[in-house]
């Protein structure tokens, strides 16, 4: 396979991590003076997480692209800060589709890394199609990771990181009362009355309780893996077009594709 050409370090990635951190910082700040303890705790693991790169770096010895690590950086900011704090889920449509999608085509990219990193010293010819599914299979996987992680945290912390949605009809053998298999359609729900303890709530439709959410997220997550998939595919037949992809994939120090 052919080796890839990592470009020189830069102090780019200093500036925007820098950058990163004071805006995280601030808004810890903020949150703290809040006493919003949820949006403490998540600026903290936002902390910790950009020290992540620079961590994976020198205890595997691996060498990560600027680009991918600016993206890195700049993704960790877009979802935990500006995602959940700042409401950009809500507030901007499609954000949360979009960092799906790069997430699928980020975790391509290390997947098909991963494939030389596992195959240093053994020189084991492994074809383009194989390479490429397999960093296919690697983002996918960790997408459907992710919605475990959604849905636990929805489940036991009571967050909302699989966001509900309205929708207008339904379909369901629950409502079936002749307990056969056969479903039961309501269309064109006007609303929906939830009764509780704390009193009564009227939706305008019917609450999907992150269903549709989770589907659209994996949906995007495979448009990413794939998009990154037949980019490498052709990388690895080598198309010399498609080089730029070296700027994603990190490699040892050693053996390279």
């Amino acid at each position: 396979m052919r080796k890839i050409r990592i470009p020189n370090k830069s102090k780019i990635n200093i500036i925007i991590c820098f950058t990163l951190q004071i805006l995280v910082i601030v808004s810890l700040i903020a949150q703290v003076i809040y006493e919003n303890w949820a949006n403490v705790f998540l600026c903290v693991i936002t902390l910790i997480l950009f020290i992540i790169p620079n961590f994976i770096s020198t205890k595997f010895k691996l060498k990560i692209p600027d680009t991918l690590e600016a993206i890195i950086y700049i993704f960790i900011f877009s979802a935990a800060i500006l995602g959940e704090i700042q409401n950009f889920y809500g507030a901007i449509p499609y954000w949360d589709s979009l960092l799906h999608t790069l997430n699928g085509f980020i975790c391509a990219a290390i997947g098909f890394s991963l494939i030389n990193i596992l195959n240093n010293g053994n020189n084991i010819d492994m074809t383009p199609i194989f390479v490429s599914l397999v960093a296919f299979c690697f983002s996918m996987t960790i997408g459907v990771f992710w919605e475990f992680v959604e849905f636990s945290l929805d489940h036991y912390l009571a967050m909302d990181t699989q966001k509900d949605q309205i929708v207008y009809q339904i379909s369901s053998v629950k409502l079936n009362d002749k307990k056969i298999n056969k479903t039961i359609k309501i269309n064109n729900i006007d609303k929906t009355i939830i009764y509780s303890r704390q009193g009564t709530t009227i939706i305008n439709g019917y609450l999907d309780i992150g269903l549709c959410d989770t589907i659209k997220d994996l949906f995007v997550n495979f448009i990413g893996a794939l998009i990154f998939s037949i980019i490498g595919y052709l990388y690895v037949k080598n198309s010399y077009n498609y080089h730029f992809i070296e700027n994603f994939v990190p490699k040892a120090n050693k053996k390279v594709l």
